[in-house]
């Protein structure tokens, strides 16, 4: 187990430092730099702020400087935000965005799993054809969509729940359904086929054959397998929903993580950029590391390789 954990790290690491090299270059190549703004900047002027912020260095330079900075927690200063580092920016806005992303994850959960399993228990009925329809018009639909639709019905019709906005404690609710049904319908279209394809297994018509009860069946034999592909879907869906949906925190008007992945891309803040970057990155990562541990866990046949 030991030698398992110790290999995913070493893949994690590798993964967070490529995907800030991508970034870095992604950033360069693109036009513009933190120094751009309405007002031209004296010559002499900008000279000193591109020695100040190290933008006069060559570019492996520069790299090996973030490598650094993020490797010992020595974070950069936002460059449009002076004064504020890049780690006081992303812990104001995670939270928000973190208990948006954990409400959402719990709904999806709680209605795609039992929608999924419905709908393969029982192939080809009723219950799964709607169960089928309702996951496809989930898939289809668009968060941008959704989202005015619930803020329309219980923002300002109803009035249960703020429109928009982060004043009260219950303002979690209407974004975190909006990524809740929209999730919830790939996770039971993944249900469903799991279960369905482990059900069609040779060890469950020999434990059918044994005597087992049904509830038997689908709780201790097949469910433990039919929920791999779910498990596998959630690592990155979770680091997602918790580093903020740009779109739903838009519509909702939201203080959460998502507005700095725009903001810093559109204000060429590079410090931002990559840090923002570099914690979606290490976020996956983790995810990731824990679903492998489950994964190794619920099938003997994977095991803890390394």
């Amino acid at each position: 187990m030991v030698r398992f954990i110790f290999s995913r790290l070493l893949q994690g690491f590798a993964v967070i430092l490529g995907v800030l090299c991508i970034t870095f270059g992604l950033l360069k190549l693109a036009p513009g730099s933190p120094l751009q703004s309405e007002r031209n900047i004296p010559e002499h002027i900008r000279v000193q702020r591109m020695a100040m912020s190290g933008l006069d260095q060559p570019l492996p330079v520069q790299l090996w400087r973030y490598i650094v900075s993020f490797a010992t927690f020595d974070f950069p200063v936002s460059a449009k935000t002076p004064g504020r580092g890049v780690d006081e920016i992303i812990a104001q806005g995670f939270p928000v965005s973190a208990q948006v992303g954990l409400a959402a994850l719990l709904i999806a959960l709680a209605l795609g799993i039992p929608m999924g399993a419905l709908a393969a228990l029982r192939p080809n009925s009723l219950e799964d054809r709607v169960s089928t329809v309702a996951a496809t018009l989930g898939i289809c639909t668009p968060s941008m969509v959704l989202g005015p639709i619930l803020a329309l019905v219980f923002g300002l019709k109803l009035r249960w729940f703020n429109a928009s906005g982060w004043y009260d404690a219950d303002d979690w609710v209407l974004p975190a359904m909006t990524l809740g049904i929209i999730y919830s319908a790939y996770i039971a279209r993944l249900t469903r086929g799991g279960l369905r394809e482990t059900l069609a297994q040779e060890f469950i018509r020999t434990a059918r054959a044994k005597g087992a009860s049904e509830a038997a069946i689908v709780f201790r034999h097949s469910f433990k397998l039919a929920c791999l592909p779910v498990l596998n879907f959630l690592g990155p869906t979770a680091a997602g929903l918790m580093t903020g949906s740009i779109i739903t925190e838009t519509v909702f008007q939201l203080p959460g993580l998502g507005q700095h992945f725009v903001g810093a891309a559109v204000n060429r803040d590079y410090d931002l950029a990559m840090a923002t970057a570099v914690f979606y990155a290490a976020l996956i990562v983790g995810f990731n590391l824990i679903v492998d541990f489950l994964q190794a866990l619920l099938n003997p046949r994977i095991g803890f390789k390394a």
